[in-house]
């Protein structure tokens, strides 16, 4: 039997911290179609579909996108109540619409309660109006007023759309790019001589790890971004994809190859746009998100910068 009470308010209640993790039905990656070359930072994002993979190949590397989790979600811990846990719950019942901020079903009550009665809290019918607020995890019924109708939650953001907004505040950047030999004038590499790439003057914007949180319509998230891998491309028709910054090149490592992110080519520059090889390196990252009584992951892909760098046949250089 349910209990019916008349002179009690639900407080909004806090976000929760116990999580559970959700699917989605179909994977996306997030990716940047421009980034500013001045900066490194995203101008243009586009959602793209993910790569599945088929029998044998699990497709693209690294964690997939798990989608946008649920809006509404039940969470009892500011009544100290921890059974069900925190987590989604269907956005609409037989019990009216939920709402986060309530921590219920809301529905308005037809017909209203005379005037007088308790449940209008002092107030005049006609001044706001009587809703029910109905908790099935708990099985508490009550009578709530309010000036104008609760949140409908499932008409607000989703979790993952709360997470992009902790996301803009980390100002995530494609990193600066470190190779041997140094771009500019008078720097040439050789052919057939180790060439290494990494991240020069990393921070949290350009490799991570960095947090941040966001709230939006009852929901808070915080967010967590790590570098996942940079794909160099290297002008000569090959691609290398290092899992995570790179290796610093200093003088006295001399002639050996890079221990985690190096490329050796086979020709010369010589013939390309300006005798060079122009360099991209692509930075992809991994952003998990918790709120709202679920965890979820974002792939952000395509964050690049472009360096241009000769490479010359050894007999040259020495004749």
């Amino acid at each position: 039997m349910r209990r019916l009470i008349t002179d009690a308010v639900l407080l909004p209640l806090a976000v929760a911290s116990f999580l559970l993790s959700v699917g989605s039905p179909a994977a996306a990656d997030t990716v940047c179609q421009v980034t500013d070359p001045e900066t490194g930072v995203c101008l243009i994002w586009i959602e793209v579909p993910g790569n599945p993979g088929q029998p044998g190949d699990p497709g693209d590397d690294g964690p997939k996108d798990t989608g946008s989790g649920q809006a509404c979600y039940w969470d009892g811990t500011a009544q100290n109540i921890h059974k069900p846990p925190p987590g989604p719950v269907p956005c609409s019942s037989e019990y009216g619409y939920w709402s986060n901020s309530y921590n219920c079903y809301i529905q308005l009550v037809d017909p209203q309660p005379p005037a007088g009665d308790p449940a209008w809290q002092g107030h005049e019918p006609g001044d706001g109006a009587v809703y029910r607020c109905y908790q099935p995890q708990t099985d508490i019924d009550i009578y709530i007023w309010s000036a104008d109708p609760p949140p409908n939650s499932g008409a607000g953001p989703t979790p993952r759309e709360v997470a992009t907004l902790a996301i803009d505040q980390m100002n995530l950047s494609a990193i600066n790019i470190g190779i041997a030999p140094k771009p500019g004038p008078g720097s040439i590499g050789i052919v057939g001589m180790p060439v290494w790439m990494w991240a020069a003057n990393p921070d949290s914007h350009t490799v991570g790890p960095i947090n941040a949180s966001a709230s939006a319509g009852g929901i808070t998230v915080t967010a967590t971004a790590r570098l996942h891998r940079v794909t160099w491309v290297m002008g000569d028709g090959t691609e290398v994809i290092c899992n995570g910054p790179g290796t610093p090149y200093k003088a006295e490592y001399d002639d050996r190859s890079s221990p985690t992110c190096g490329h050796t080519y086979q020709k010369s520059s010589a013939g390309k746009p300006g005798d060079k090889y122009t360099v991209t390196a692509t930075s992809d990252w991994v952003i998990t998100w918790a709120g709202a009584g679920q965890t979820g992951t974002i792939r952000l892909n395509g964050l690049t910068r472009a360096v241009e760098i000769s490479i010359g046949e050894a007999q040259v250089l020495v004749n």
